[in-house]
């Protein structure tokens, strides 16, 4: 066998093979039949060695080439768009492992909330002790205005000034007064009712105002305290419009989950994508896997150059 025709047969075999990566990547069956019309076509001349053997380098010149340049092209422009999924997947998770993070400091929060209840019950008890001994003792517990300050910020439902000017409001005749503290009569009497215990609800904050709201464990009844002013007030919370009370997710985790269901889906579409072909190419390639199968190669090659100069201009083009 002559040197020219070694060469063309295993330059033919290595493109064959270049195709059918590109038929396994793009999982096209139009790119396999044209690979397998191929290699019928390559043992046609390595089984007949009175063919012409240029005439397979030129088939493949003008018809497999193009293909695979056709195709390499379509990879690449779907690699590049891959490639904007994978980084938005990224981002996602960098803010989900940020948010994350801060749910740590809604663990504490949730922690803190419980002490801070226990705090303002335990000076609403010794309140009701010193205006019942009419003494000049301070009830409050240590520490007990630092929670609002420390959490507000981050945890505290935001209200209009209006609103919080309308639940701090209150008529001095009923309610109890002393250097250090202000409360409701009537609330510190269901207070001793049920042995002052509370709860945490939420907190309310209107700029730098604040305040929070308890809740009776053994009664459907609410008061606030504001810190900055030691109030004790009833606390009507259907006056408290735009909060969804029944929503028992948080912010943070109700946005991690929506992320990662995002990324759910941009995983989901990363293979759709790094394999899509667009309709118009399907149907070029299919044109040519019918005129590979009708030409006539031995004696009508020449036929063949209108389908392979649409192949090549499909590469000069930005159809992809």
């Amino acid at each position: 066998m002559d040197e020219n025709r070694i060469n063309i047969l295993n330059e033919s075999n290595r493109v064959i093979n270049k195709l059918q990566v590109y038929a396994v990547f793009f999982e096209e069956d139009i790119i396999y039949k044209i690979y397998l019309r191929l290699g019928v076509i390559h043992k046609l001349f390595e089984n007949n060695t009175t063919l012409d053997i240029n005439k397979l380098d030129l088939f493949h010149l003008q018809f497999t080439a193009p293909i695979i340049d056709l195709l390499k092209k379509i990879k690449k422009n779907n690699e590049g768009n891959v490639s904007l999924l994978f980084d938005e997947i990224q981002l996602n998770k960098d803010l989900i492992d940020k948010l994350n993070n801060q749910l740590l400091s809604e663990k504490t929060f949730n922690l803190e909330k419980q002490r801070q209840a226990l705090k303002v019950n335990n000076s609403l008890r010794k309140l009701f002790q010193v205006l019942s001994d009419d003494s000049a003792e301070y009830p409050f517990s240590k520490n007990v205005n630092a929670f609002a300050a420390r959490f507000s910020d981050d945890f505290f439902y935001e209200i209009n000034a209006d609103l919080f000017a309308q639940l701090v409001q209150y008529t001095p005749s009923e309610a109890y007064t002393n250097a250090y503290a202000v409360i409701h009569k009537k609330l510190m009497g269901l207070l001793c009712k049920y042995e002052f215990k509370t709860e945490f609800f939420c907190g309310l904050k209107a700029g730098s105002l604040m305040t929070e709201v308890y809740k009776f464990l053994e009664v459907d009844r609410y008061f606030l305290f504001a810190p900055a002013k030691n109030l004790f007030l009833f606390c009507d919370i259907t006056n408290i419009t735009g909060i969804d009370w029944t929503n028992t997710v948080s912010k943070n985790e109700r946005i991690i989950q929506e992320l990662n269901d995002k990324n759910d889906k941009l995983n989901a579409s990363v293979h759709v994508m790094k394999a899509y072909m667009p309709n118009d190419i399907k149907s070029i390639l299919n044109d040519t896997y019918k005129k590979v199968s009708e030409i006539d190669f031995l004696n009508n090659l020449s036929n063949a150059d209108i389908q392979a100069n649409i192949l090549k201009t499909m590469l000069d083009t930005d159809i992809l």
